[in-house]
This record gives structure tokens, sequence and C-alpha cells, in this order.
């Protein structure tokens, strides 16, 4: 299934076409959106990065808009397998979108987080850091897992309390995997739904600053 899953590399938006050697930024939308919905958060992002937003690879049943990294549909819904496939096809894009670029950061909403996690444990080396917006991290083990825990690489998780999108067991089991896989930085937003709040867009603002902070740091 991995094999049949490809990123289109002529959706995807670029904040400057001058990007080689400069710190990277991937934007994973969400369920039914596309490569245009979270280019809006450009204004309170660090300056001095390229930022790619991405187009997931599926169409949503009809008539669903925009596109799905992975169906959410039917028993298998939200399938781990599913989301490794998209983070497999996710990864093969990036290893031709992100040849020049020192650093890599990636920032996901909902099923982008999922698919930004999973694409993490997959390929450590090559994700610095992930900010998780209303996402979790998939079921199972991946054969890097162990080596995370030692690696501990940053996470920010963010969340509403009035998120009824994303199921209570996977909300649990993010909050007992990704202390003990990664540095995390997670907090917990009162009254938010599942959406994403200026408060929240503060902090992701505070915690991509730092992560540029290590990368020059080397």
């Amino acid at each position: 299934m991995s094999e049949e899953l490809t990123i289109d590399d002529a959706l995807t938006r670029w904040s400057t076409p001058d990007r080689s050697g400069t710190p990277l930024l991937v934007l994973l939308h969400g369920y039914g959106a596309d490569e245009h919905d979270l280019f809006g958060l450009m204004p309170y992002l660090p300056k001095g990065i390229a930022v790619a937003s991405v187009a997931a690879p599926l169409a949503p049943p009809w008539p669903m808009p925009g596109r799905s990294w992975y169906a959410i549909e039917g028993l298998d819904g939200r399938n781990s397998d599913s989301v490794t496939a998209a983070a497999e096809a996710f990864l093969r894009w990036l290893d031709g979108a992100a040849a020049n670029a020192p650093t890599v950061a990636l920032l996901g909403f909902s099923q982008g987080a999922a698919v930004a996690l999973q694409a993490m444990r997959l390929s450590p080396e090559r994700v610095a850091t992930v900010v998780a917006l209303s996402g979790y991290v998939a079921e199972g083990e991946l054969p890097n897992d162990d080596a995370l825990t030692e690696a501990k690489p940053h996470v920010f998780w963010g969340r509403g309390t009035n998120d009824q999108v994303i199921p209570e067991a996977r909300v649990a089991h993010t909050a007992q995997w990704l202390p003990a896989h990664s540095e995390l930085s997670g907090r917990v937003y009162t009254g938010l739904t599942h959406s994403i709040s200026e408060d929240e867009l503060r902090d992701v603002h505070t915690f991509l600053a730092k992560w540029l902070e290590r990368a020059a740091k080397g």
C-alpha cells in the first residue's frame, strides 16, 4: 500500500524559492483540508526558515472537499498501517525536498500530526523536531522506537479540552507514549475544540525558535 501513495510535489506550496541551506519546516494539514490550509500560520512562525506545505495523497469520500492522509471511515479507519503508509510516502517526498536543508521540523494538525509523528518514528535522523497539534501517536511498535527513548527528539503536543474529534483512547496512548520517547513540551488549552488558538501559536513560535537555536549550535 505504501508504494501506491505519492505526494504530488507540484501541489506543494513553498514560502520562498531560495531555500538552499535554510532550516526547513514542513506543514502537514488535517483531514479534508489541503496545502493552503496551514499556510495561514506563516505570520506566527519564526523568521529565517523555509516553509513547505504539502498536499496529502488521498481524496476523502465525496462530497468531502480537500485531501486526506489516510481513511478515517469504516472498520479500518485510523489504522496504524495506513498512518505508516502515509508517513512513508511523505518521507519519500522529503528525500528530494529537503536535500539541502541543514535541519527539518514538521508541524502537523490532526491527521497531519499523526503522520508527522509517525515519520519521526520511521526516520528520526531526518526529522529534528515535531509540532503535533490536535493529533496523536499511532498505536503499535516500530523498529526505531527503542532508539527514540535514548535520542529523545523534541516534540510539542498541543490539544484542547473540548476536542471531540480524536478518540480518548488515542489521546491516552499518546499521553503515555510521548514522554517516554521524546523531550516533550505539552500543553492542554482550556475550552479549545479541534482547532488552533492564538495562545497555542505563541507557544509554537517559542518552541520552533528553540529548534533554530539548537540547530545553530550544531
